[in-house]
């Protein structure tokens, strides 16, 4: 039940026919997990919390730096030097001491994805590497937890929400993240954040738009973005959508799939540090 204390802080959610009271009770009751505290996770963690979110898991290993500050709006100046998640935690308490959070100041890795992320309704990715984004991605799959994904470039970004577990009216499973991307680009083909610069507004907007596929998704709100790409081009001020579909090749839930679990994960990374 919602206190009285809540009903007034969340009035102008409760008039909304969409979510009224029964709504804001299953926000309440909902348990997000986002995947990065930086550009994307800092409006995404103010907004799930400013929504009623009832539990935020917050995963990030990082520390601020001052070079964060102009795009990661959760943290300070005084935050400088301290760990992301304890920082975005404060804010969370801040903003709404109603919302309980878990910090996980680790690196996403095989061998704690799935326990980690089975312990949520929904997961919300804003990392800023391939290999944490597939890692996740598969995670998401084998724990059968939905995904929203969103990425940011330096004026521009992309959004879409993965059920990959799922399958769809024609009996067909529903894309993954290896279905819209099936390999990672070459690399150096795409540069850091550091070098290729980026205005931190667009990644507020791509933050904030993921929050709102967040709740979408857990209230069952609208059109899902399942199945369909929302580009974000911030220098022509365009918003265009484009559908994608399952890969039947897709090592992950393709005809013929080739990964059962995280295992090739760790063969990626092993080789990695060779």
């Amino acid at each position: 039940m919602l206190t009285p204390e809540e009903i007034l802080r969340y009035k102008r959610q409760l008039v909304l026919k969409e979510i009224g009271g029964g709504g804001q009770q299953k926000l309440k009751a909902a348990r997000v997990l986002v995947v990065g505290a930086g550009g994307l996770g800092s409006p995404l963690i103010l907004y799930l919390a400013a929504v009623g979110i009832g539990t935020i898991g917050i995963i990030d290993d990082d520390r601020v730096s001052l070079d964060n500050l102009q795009r990661q709006v959760v943290h300070d100046t005084g935050s400088v030097g301290k760990f992301k998640t304890r920082i975005a935690a404060s804010a969370v308490e801040r903003l709404n001491p109603h919302v309980e959070t878990r910090l996980y100041t680790t690196r996403l890795v095989p061998e704690n994805a799935i326990d980690i992320v089975r312990g949520y309704d929904i997961v919300a990715d804003g990392s800023d590497n391939f290999a944490t984004r597939y890692l996740l991605n598969d995670a998401c799959y084998f724990a059968k937890v939905p995904l929203v994904f969103a990425a940011v470039g330096s004026f521009d970004g992309h959004l879409t929400t993965f059920r990959a577990f799922e399958r769809d009216t024609d009996g067909n499973p529903r894309p993954s993240y290896r279905c819209l991307f099936p390999e990672p680009p070459p690399e150096g083909t795409v540069p850091p954040c550091s070098e290729a610069g980026i205005l931190g507004a667009v990644a507020g907007v791509l933050g904030s738009l993921q929050a709102v596929e967040v709740v979408k998704e857990l209230l069952g709100l609208g059109e899902s973005l399942v199945g369909r790409l929302l580009l974000y081009d911030a220098l022509a001020a365009r918003f265009t959508t484009v559908a994608y579909a399952w890969d039947p090749e897709s090592p992950l839930n393709g005809k013929e799939p080739r990964f059962h679990d995280l295992s090739h994960h760790r063969k990626v990374a092993a080789e990695a540090n060779l």
